[in-house]
């Protein structure tokens, strides 16, 4: 999968005036080298590659990385600057968001006067920005995962079942069917609490006439999936449905919206323009979206404050939300892959009500 992303690291060198780039940000560094251990640095130049780590992954190196070297370091920072200085590199980029103000520091005293660091912020984000067909086949086998999980698990979802058991089942369906990991603690919302738009899963037992969201992902192969359904337990009262209608039309309308070269801020406001037609708009606080990939929050975001455009091959969320305090909540959310004309639905689980058994 990682084969032909060298480039995208030696762009940055042309695109930012730099002799290299250092990575320490692990899943950077899965993305570009194959890395999936704990610890470990890359680095790019215009003339190599070269992956450095401890002993404790060195064997693992050598069966993953994919650079022109692998080296191994007894002290990381020694290491990285001997590197540095054998290449002969000055001008070195790197990742502002994640590596830390002390560790520049470091880096700037052992290497001395002679080389300059640049901190890198937006290049950075965008590396990711756009998935490949092997990273949209890992997303899908995710997504098929959720949808076969969530479908043994709905029967569990009636009056009296308790929202941390369901979370519970849901995360074994999940893992037993392949799933590496939960791709975070799952939101099972029901009632008032589905006001919560992070309602953690609790001790509360689900009633008669009560909405419950439940928002699940799996990773696989590193790729996360994220989704949420809101489902009604018996049949519930005119206001909460009419909430969940109009969440719905939100989410239509912004999937409907999506296409290659559309502001994703101008997505997020067919949602938030919609619900705040039905009323509801001081009840939707958060972004319609985020990306997903080898992080379940990553570049791009769609809000009102997005500054990106969509391009294909992005992946991201919509999820539009209404949370009324002590009555409840819906969110509906589905994974999107832009597309050519469009968009293409990654996610599988239906999500128009279904009204369960009370």
């Amino acid at each position: 999968m990682v084969k032909d992303r060298a480039f995208l690291a030696t762009n940055l060198l042309a695109a930012c005036g730099l002799d290299a780039v250092l990575f320490t940000d692990l899943t950077n560094i899965r993305y570009l080298c194959g890395f999936t251990g704990t610890d470990g640095v890359l680095v790019v130049t215009g003339e190599t590659s070269c992956f450095l780590s401890d002993s404790r992954y060195t064997t693992q190196a050598r069966a993953q990385v994919q650079t022109d070297e692998i080296r191994e370091y007894g002290v990381k920072l020694d290491g990285v600057i001997a590197f540095l200085v054998q290449t002969g590199v000055r001008r070195i980029g790197f990742e502002a968001e994640t590596l830390s103000f002390a560790m520049v520091e470091r880096l700037r005293e052992k290497g001395g006067a002679g080389r300059e660091w640049v901190p890198l912020t937006k290049e950075i984000l965008t590396l990711r920005g756009t998935k490949g067909p092997d990273e949209i086949a890992a997303l899908l086998e995710a997504t098929r995962l959720n949808a076969e999980a969530f479908e043994e698990i709905l029967p569990l979802v009636r009056p009296g079942a308790v929202e941390r058991e369901i979370a519970l089942a849901l995360e074994i369906a999940l893992k037993r069917r392949g799933g590496e990991e939960k791709a975070f603690d799952f939101i099972v919302a029901s009632g008032p609490r589905g006001a919560m738009p992070h309602g953690i899963a609790s001790g509360r037992e689900i009633r008669a006439g009560e909405l419950v969201t439940i928002d699940f992902g799996v990773r696989c192969g590193g790729y996360h999936s994220d989704e949420t359904v809101t489902v009604a337990v018996g049949e519930v009262s005119p206001e909460l449905r009419a909430i969940f209608d109009a969440v719905l039309e939100a989410h239509d309308l912004a999937m409907a919206h999506v296409r290659p070269g559309i502001a994703l801020k101008e997505i997020d406001a067919v949602a938030r323009d919609s619900i705040a037609a039905r009323g509801y708009g001081s009840f939707f606080g958060h972004g319609l979206g985020h990306g997903v990939g080898l992080e379940i929050h990553e570049y791009p975001t769609v809000s009102p404050r997005s500054e990106a455009i969509a391009c294909e091959g992005m992946v991201f969320t919509i999820e539009p939300g209404i949370y009324v305090p002590e009555l409840g909540g819906v969110r509906i959310e589905d994974m999107i892959e832009v597309t050519a004309d469009g968009c293409r639905q990654l996610t599988r689980v239906e999500k128009k009500l279904r009204v369960l058994p009370a």
